[in-house]
């Protein structure tokens, strides 16, 4: 047997040491799951069919979140203490018109019922991933996570960790208003198959179609 044949595992636990201390460099200077973006962020959300978190037997599809208008799809399981340290926020942002759809990642669903209903239900709709397939293809490490996805189901951006007032301040409600402002035009810019333009001047209001 050759000497090179002989070094070729030598070689490859080299190489396998040195991919783990390049790992371990990056998780200290900050580069976690925290804040790795998704690999999904401009593409639609997966297609995907889950029952109803508190209604079973009711079944919800990836199009019931394209209305036009942008969503927060957060991940939460009952087990999850950073999950119930951030609901009393999604709670707030819920009473303020922000929808959320919450999504919940292999628990128990008699535990997530009543957890909902001790802390409240921020949620426009509850789905129940109870073998957790979205969440793998949605590349998510863990709960809480919180996806911005606009009125037609683009997946806008991803946070990892809870959602707190610094996080929407600073980054989340920007993209919220300016997704919201995008679905608003295009709502309004078709009516009745002719383009209408919405102008002001200071002293009126008006509307232009042609």
């Amino acid at each position: 047997m050759s000497r090179r044949v002989l070094f070729i595992p030598l070689a490859l636990f080299l190489l396998l040491a040195v991919a783990l201390l390049w790992q371990l460099v990056r998780n200290s200077d900050g580069d976690d799951p925290m804040r790795l973006e998704s690999a999904l962020i401009g593409k639609p959300i997966p297609a995907f069919r889950l029952e109803s978190l508190d209604v079973p037997g009711k079944t919800y599809q990836q199009s019931e979140l394209q209305d036009g208008k942008p969503l927060l799809l957060n991940v939460w399981e009952t087990w999850c203490p950073t999950c119930r340290a951030e609901h009393r926020f999604l709670n707030m942002l819920a009473a303020q018109g922000v929808r959320i759809v919450g999504m919940n990642y292999k628990d128990d669903r008699v535990k997530a019922v009543d957890w909902l209903k001790e802390l409240g239900n921020p949620y426009a709709m509850s789905l129940f991933d109870g073998n957790g397939m979205l969440g793998l293809d949605l590349g998510v490490y863990g709960a809480p996570e919180t996806f911005l996805i606009d009125g037609h189901g683009i997946i806008r951006y991803r946070h990892a960790g809870d959602l707190n007032m610094q996080v929407w301040q600073e980054t989340l409600k920007p993209l919220w208003e300016q997704y919201s402002r995008e679905g608003e035009y295009e709502t309004d810019g078709f009516v009745g198959g002719f383009v209408a333009v919405v102008w002001r001047t200071g002293f009126l209001d008006g509307r232009v179609a042609f």
